[in-house]
């Protein structure tokens, strides 16, 4: 059992650090590559090693109630949340954007408990509201006054994201884990091969090296390994475990703008990361209620 925590453990930090990457790899892309490029050619990138091992292992196609659940998941993590945070990345520090995206966690719990039948308690919304609050007052603090249009590209990609997360998850029990994602990908690619063709230019070739190792990064690794890891190492160590994990992101996400970007990070950012991760765990582990019991039940359990 021990040995089962610990290596599932391992799977998961490398999961984290892997997703932590995602955000200074699309900063350095995008100039060279465009929206486009960045935002849907990893999902072409990531079908192709997707397409090849589903050929190899003969794997059986989703039924139909699954796949429309698969839809939203590859809506939220194949089409949206790469689009969305690649334009947020034209314009916002990938600091800024980690504290943002550290509320992921939290939408992710809202999400579940709403598919899975259950009300969020009050400490839930509470939690939520001071993270929010905080975001807000951070992101408006560094837009002089008010609130960048890449913020409310970043807050549209937490509330979407938490939603394919919150579905994928449900799924991923009847499907496998990074079974999930694998499938969302090869349905959100083929609509992706034409603009992501028409996108591409000659001048693409000038392009420095940093620049394609990060786009291969997003498509191979943020896109597809970085799942294959996170949702294997859940499934090996316990979700309860090993999601604990994903607190470290917001400060990893800091750190590598700092050592990849030459970021600038100020005590500021930090105690406000805090603040917000704080907000997540505390709302992660806030108690909920079945919407089928009566009032009276649920004064007496609380």
């Amino acid at each position: 059992m021990e040995n089962s925590i610990k290596r599932g453990m391992i799977l998961g930090f490398i999961g984290i650090v892997c997703f932590s990457l995602t955000l200074p790899a699309t900063s350095i892309a995008v100039p060279y590559f465009g929206e486009v490029i960045v935002g849907l050619g990893r999902t072409v990138i990531a079908a192709i090693i997707v397409g090849t091992i589903f050929i190899i292992k003969k794997q059986s196609l989703p039924n139909k109630r699954q796949f429309k659940s698969l839809l939203i998941v590859a809506v939220g993590a194949v089409l949206a949340f790469p689009l969305l945070t690649t334009f947020a990345m034209k314009s916002l520090p990938v600091s800024h954007g980690a504290i943002e995206l550290a509320l992921l966690p939290l939408a992710t719990a809202g999400f579940a408990m709403w598919r899975g039948g259950e009300r969020p308690s009050k400490r839930y919304w509470i939690a939520c509201t001071i993270g929010a609050i905080t975001i807000i007052i951070y992101a408006i603090y560094l837009g002089l006054g008010q609130l960048q249009i890449g913020d409310i590209a970043l807050i549209v990609a937490v509330i979407v994201l938490g939603l394919s997360y919150a579905e994928g998850g449900k799924l991923s029990k009847e499907l496998g884990s990074w079974q999930v994602i694998a499938w969302a990908i090869l349905i959100g690619a083929p609509f992706f091969i034409i603009p992501v063709a028409c996108s591409i230019s000659v001048d693409m070739l000038q392009a420095p090296i940093e620049a394609w190792i990060s786009l291969f990064y997003l498509g191979v690794v943020s896109q597809f390994l970085a799942y294959v890891a996170w949702y294997g190492g859940m499934s090996i160590g316990g979700v309860a475990k090993v999601g604990q994990i994903q607190y470290l992101q917001p400060f990893l996400m800091i750190g590598f703008s700092v050592v990849f970007l030459g970021e600038s990070i100020t005590w500021l950012t930090i105690v406000l990361a805090t603040i917000v991760v704080i907000c997540v765990i505390i709302g992660k582990n806030a108690p909920v209620i079945k919407k089928e019991l009566h009032f009276e039940d649920n004064v007496s359990s609380s």
